[in-house]
């Protein structure tokens, strides 16, 4: 019977211990899933009001969302960086096209990167890219890759239909003459 006793104790020792250490893990990995659902919610949340400020122009949102050492890569080879560059290049949009919108149609994320597919449309009413206002309006599909740090974009990568936003305000323009 001391054998039993003996045993017994060690086997409720070792439970206990087996117990212990189990429940902080398994607490500590769901405080780590929610932690990542709350990461990936306010990146989705930062990456809306990216989109906004483009829609927008308050451009004083962009020191609140993106980083200072932001980098934006474009097709075709364009790009800006920093918070000014990124300022700069929304002023020059909204110039142009001074009721510039941008609907999100798809928004995924993974880890620390939140894609976007949206709809942008605007009229051409200042001079882009070389092409003086056409008064045409445009309508686009563009669609963005987003690397966040700390709650702020800090890379994009930008793929848009320039061919077709030309097209709109080039050749609407030569047939309305």
């Amino acid at each position: 019977m001391f054998k039993k006793t003996k045993m017994t104790i060690l086997l409720k020792k070792a439970a206990t211990l087996i117990f212990s250490i189990s429940v902080p893990i398994f607490f500590l990995s769901s405080c780590n899933l929610n932690s990542h659902e709350i990461d990936a919610n306010q990146n989705i949340a930062v990456v809306k009001k990216y989109h906004e400020v483009w829609s927008g122009g308050n451009l004083e949102e962009l020191d609140k969302i993106i980083s200072p050492d932001f980098k934006a890569h474009f097709i075709g080879g364009f790009e800006y960086q920093g918070i000014e560059g990124a300022k700069k290049c929304i002023l020059e949009t909204r110039n142009a096209f001074p009721d510039w919108r941008e609907e999100l149609v798809d928004i995924i994320v993974q880890d620390n990167k939140v894609v976007t597919r949206h709809h942008s449309t605007g009229t051409h009413l200042g001079t882009w890219d070389a092409v003086d206002s056409t008064g045409n309006k445009v309508d686009i599909y563009e669609v963005e890759i987003y690397h966040l740090e700390k709650g702020r974009i800090v890379e994009q990568w930008g793929f848009w239909d320039e061919i077709n936003l030309k097209k709109q305000m080039v050749l609407k323009s030569s047939h309305q003459k």
